[in-house]
């Protein structure tokens, strides 16, 4: 493919009726999900895909039962420590943004550490979203923003300088989002980040997803005519 994006997002969603179709508990699916998460990942790597996002937990899906959130958290956490080893073979960098002081040490623990390990990697950089919402990002962004600015400067402040107040700082914005499981939102992901990302909806649900239905989305990509509001 000649237009490979430099960083693609998903938004994984399905899992829980991925399980149900199957009569399995809907953590099945959260652990079927990691394979996909692989699959992509590798998918990423071989075609020169230099950011991989996915959106792992929200900050809403605090309000989920409790005894599925701390599956989760003990998912991820025994996920990560799994796969330091092949992040390290295979050039991959690995980070975790979002409101981390709603995760519990252990896990910050594990984050920071998996961090550092792959810090000078730089083949493919792999980014989970955790406890993360776009309407907090931009909130704790404005919050900095006013901290760290003077009150001449915060009110001179243009768009583009709010980019280094952003978790995603220093990360360039999505060229290509892609939600599986049929829903056509965004359900409240890097409101400001994809406000020229290409999106993708697919049918598919996430533990089905996975290198064919990846380089279906990279292609459909390829077709698209990114303006940026201008005229070609």
């Amino acid at each position: 493919m000649e237009k490979i994006p430099q960083h693609v997002s998903i938004i994984m969603d399905g899992n829980g009726r991925w399980a149900k179709a199957r009569g399995l508990d809907r953590v099945k699916g959260h652990i079927e999900g990691v394979e996909s998460v692989r699959a992509c990942l590798e998918a990423a790597a071989e075609d020169g895909v230099k950011y991989l996002s996915v959106y792992a937990f929200s900050e809403e899906n605090w309000n989920r039962p409790k005894e599925e959130v701390m599956a989760l958290m003990e998912l991820m956490m025994r996920a990560m420590k799994n796969e330091l080893g092949t992040f390290l073979d295979n050039d991959i960098r690995f980070m975790v943004l979002g409101n981390r002081a709603r995760l519990s040490d252990g896990l910050n623990k594990t984050i920071d550490e998996m961090m550092a390990a792959t810090a000078g990697n730089s083949r493919t950089t792999l980014i989970l979203f955790v406890s993360y919402s776009g309407k907090w990002d931009l909130l704790q962004a404005m919050k900095k923003a006013q901290k760290e600015l003077s009150p001449e400067e915060f009110q001179a402040m243009e768009l583009p300088e709010l980019d280094r107040f952003l978790v995603t700082a220093g990360i360039p914005d999505p060229d290509l989002l892609i939600r599986t499981s049929g829903e056509l939102r965004i359900s409240n992901y890097m409101l400001w980040q994809t406000a020229y990302t290409e999106f993708y909806f697919t049918d598919v649900l996430w533990p089905d997803f996975r290198k064919p239905q990846f380089r279906e989305a990279l292609a459909a990509y390829a077709q698209r005519d990114r303006r940026y509001g201008k005229v070609k």
